[in-house]
């Protein structure tokens, strides 16, 4: 007997399972990679001219945009760049990955927990999670976890090696398109077994990711920027980037959101106009820079209306749709109707 609307429970969340550290940035060389020296911010005092959009009535007139443009535009921010001497930008991370997904971390209906673990329990014997890790295990060896230092980066080196065994990979980054999960090769392939296999189980396993980035002597790196809500009470910082013990670091929300951007199988991406490429996978398929969600539940397609149906054993009939929703709770969160509806 399904389970019925009502019998959902109220109180229903997932820890997550793809656990990565902070990264930690050091400035090295490419053909000494034994050199590391972590990167502190610098905090520079610059004098930038206006270049917001102005007014029709300012603009428009010579004499008053004359006057706004000689305000000065003074700005205190956060910098950081490669010594001198160094060419190659040094990153460091740990990812544990945890086993016994779909266990819910708490759940208030025990028959609605039970035929879940049953619908995941179809999934793994069905697909083993071997297209999840296979997916993860790109996004790894791509790279894609450095953002914005990976533009224009002249080579890329990635070195997983697994915590506590004699087992590692090493991969070419530049290889990887960051567009599509295209390619396969056997380090690909044995690194997402790896993945898959853990998230199939109850144990966990934990990767320690070293990337190196050839960027050229002295130039920019970007570290995570802060988000201050209070900035004009604590700070005449324009722009806060992100230390720990004074090394300039990538927060590990930033890094997991980029290991997770796996899904390609929302309505869109096949669009060549419309299409945001890969996404992380969210409830909602959100991209907040492009301010936009790309699994809107009037289309059907959200994590909700799929995980309904997944969960009140009601065949989904799309095998894609099957990878998200189990995508979205190696995610984990906080996914109960609540109280009210």
């Amino acid at each position: 007997m399904a389970t019925k609307k009502n019998d959902f429970p109220s109180v229903l969340a997932f820890e997550r399972k793809l656990n990565p550290s902070d990264g930690f940035l050091y400035g090295t060389k490419w053909n000494d990679k034994e050199v590391s020296v972590p990167l502190k911010l610098v905090e520079k005092s610059v004098r930038g001219t206006i270049s917001n959009r102005l007014k029709s009535a300012v603009a428009n007139d010579p004499l008053k945009l004359n006057s706004e443009v000689q305000k000065p535009n003074l700005q205190t921010v956060d910098y950081c760049a490669l010594p001198q001497d160094c060419d190659t930008l040094k990153m460091i991370f740990t990812l544990k990955v945890i086993g016994s997904v779909g266990e819910p971390s708490s759940c208030n209906v025990a028959e609605f927990q039970s035929k879940l673990k049953s619908a995941v329990s179809t999934y793994a014997q069905k697909y083993g999670f071997k297209e999840l890790g296979k997916r993860y295990a790109y996004n790894i060896a791509s790279g894609r976890f450095l953002w914005r230092n990976r533009v224009g980066a002249e080579a890329i080196e990635v070195h997983v090696r697994i915590l506590g065994a004699n087992k590692t990979w090493i991969f070419d980054g530049k290889n990887y398109s960051i567009r599509n999960f295209d390619k396969s090769d056997e380090n690909i392939l044995t690194l997402g077994e790896l993945i898959a296999e853990t998230l199939a189980g109850s144990d966990s396993k934990t990767l320690e990711i070293t990337t190196y980035a050839k960027v050229e002597n002295g130039q920019e790196v970007f570290p995570s920027e802060e988000l201050v809500l209070d900035k004009g009470k604590s700070t005449t910082k324009s722009k806060i980037l992100y230390a720990v013990d004074s090394i300039a670091a990538i927060h590990s929300q930033k890094i997991g959101n980029a290991l997770r951007t796996i899904d390609t199988w929302y309505p869109e991406y096949s669009d060549p106009i419309n299409s945001a490429g890969p996404i992380a996978s969210e409830p909602y398929g959100a991209v907040t820079n492009m301010g936009k969600a790309f699994r809107n539940p009037k289309d059907k397609v959200d994590f909700y209306t799929l995980f309904d149906q997944f969960a009140n054993e009601t065949s989904l009939n799309n095998e894609n749709d099957m990878h998200y929703v189990m995508s979205v709770l190696i995610r984990g969160g906080v996914f109960g109707k609540g109280d009210k509806e």
